[in-house]
């Protein structure tokens, strides 16, 4: 854990776009990367960070700095990696694959969920087939391959972003939803977590899942407002 090395946080101007700045020197990755930054909003996030730390700097207490690190510093060499493992997410998209049984848990499934792939569907031309077996279902290629393309079309921080929303939901037809702004991260949080809500009202709920869940809602809706306007 390291100690607070400075007094001063600011924002600037530079050739690269935006800086922050600590007792005047420019903030680097870890990697010592200038940390530079398309937009004075994700500047100003990350700063808002920095200068919020007490005598220790807390890292867990940064997550926009964490993203942004990230796609500073890994995502410009990842990212036909990175559209390949979207796609793949989409292949087995949490949202396409049903219960049965209970009949009001699959209702709920329908009910919550096919609004959400018709929005992607009708404006991204990414159709996905929905199951309520086990044994994945095969999706049509073009569907996959616009996915691929939809992330490739994002700069390195929204692609750090789109990836880290989709692993987190579980599904990246819900990640896309909330970086175009058509769902809340809460709302689309709890979609992901449908499922789990549903046992929770029948049996009861773990007091540590609740909590984990409350902790990473509240990151990745801090995170959400890096996504570029």
């Amino acid at each position: 854990m390291a100690k607070r090395f400075y007094k001063d946080v600011c924002v600037e101007a530079d050739v690269a776009g935006y800086v922050v700045k600590l007792d005047g020197r420019v903030l680097k990755t870890p990697g010592k990367k200038v940390l530079a930054f398309t937009s004075v909003t994700r500047a100003d996030l990350v700063a808002a960070e920095w200068q919020a730390q007490g005598a220790d700097i807390l890292p867990g207490t940064m997550p926009c700095t964490r993203m942004m690190n990230v796609a500073c510093e890994q995502t410009p060499y990842r990212r036909s990696e990175l559209a390949k493992e979207y796609r793949a997410y989409m292949s087995t998209d949490l949202l396409c694959y049903r219960s049965q049984n209970p009949k009001d848990l699959a209702q709920r499934q329908e009910q919550s969920w096919q609004p959400v792939l018709d929005y992607v569907a009708k404006n991204y031309g990414i159709t996905l087939a929905s199951t309520t077996s086990i044994k994945a279902v095969d999706q049509p290629e073009k569907s996959l391959n616009n996915a691929a393309d939809y992330a490739n079309s994002k700069d390195n921080a929204d692609l750090t972003l789109l990836l880290h929303f989709t692993a987190s939901y579980g599904s990246a037809i819900l990640a896309l939803s909330v970086m175009e702004r058509h769902l809340p991260v809460d709302t689309a949080f709890a979609l992901s977590r449908l499922d789990e809500i549903y046992q929770n009202e029948r049996w009861g709920a773990d007091d540590e899942a609740v909590e984990n869940n409350r902790l990473l809602l509240s990151e990745l809706s801090l995170m959400a407002q890096l996504i570029e306007e």
